[in-house]
């Protein structure tokens, strides 16, 4: 086993070309990134404008949440069909309508969550000093939000490139399509450097989203740091 993943990886053919991990990874994060960022742009205007009135918004997370129950292999053989007969094609669109729906809910209930939560004496505090509405949500309750915002895109891209690999059922090529072709051709060297890819592409994912989370949330990591520094002064 371990010969055949050398044998695999020291192999020019399986780096380049139609179906190498090159182009495959490339299509693996292209798929990932669109399904993603689609749902971004869809959950969390609605998420945080429910947030910000408190009104809806236990009504709309119970909706939204309704997509977990739905398998997404079961979506994208649904979708498939659909796609093939209003001339989408294969594999793109499908794997892309399952993925979307996998990524919203993370992000819209963290995101009304983080702006439902604020406490309403900042609120208040805040419109006392003359804010309007949109200046309330726009410097006030997306920051503190930002957080938790931040943690459902995380969590729904880690999922999502997870999930990707799904595609290469339906003729998209992703980093599943090594994987199939391996169980095809009995191959447990090919079949454990596409998984491994799969799982490093996961964790490079979640690292990104953890370094970005930093960047856009300094204050919480200062705020780490010193409570930290009381715990150990105190000990």
């Amino acid at each position: 086993m371990i010969q055949d993943a050398l044998d695999f990886l020291t192999d020019s053919r399986s780096w380049w070309g139609r179906n190498g991990l090159v182009n495959l990874t490339w299509n693996h994060v292209r798929l990932s990134g669109a399904a993603v960022l689609a749902a971004v742009l869809v959950a969390i205007p609605p998420a945080v404008y429910l947030g910000h009135i408190r009104r809806g918004g236990i009504v709309a997370v119970g909706l939204v949440n309704l997509s977990r129950a739905l398998p997404t292999f079961a979506v994208i053989a649904f979708v498939f069909p659909l796609s093939l007969q209003y001339g989408f094609g294969l594999g793109f669109w499908p794997t892309f309508v399952a993925l979307f729906l996998l990524a919203l809910p993370p992000i819209f209930v963290n995101a009304y969550t983080g702006v439902s939560e604020i406490g309403r004496d900042v609120v208040d505090a805040a419109r006392a000093m003359g804010m309007r509405e949109h200046e309330v949500l726009r410097r006030v309750e997306l920051p503190a939000a930002m957080p938790l915002l931040v943690t459902g895109i995380r969590v729904s891209a880690v999922q999502v490139v997870a999930t990707t690999t799904l595609g290469a059922l339906v003729g998209f090529r992703c980093l599943g399509t090594p994987i199939l072709q391996a169980i095809a051709t009995r191959n447990d060297g090919q079949l454990i450097v596409a998984a491994l890819l799969v799982a490093a592409l996961s964790l490079l994912t979640e690292a990104v989203f953890g370094v970005l989370g930093s960047r856009l949330t300094p204050w919480a990591r200062n705020r780490a740091v010193e409570t930290k520094a009381r715990v150990q002064h105190a000990a």
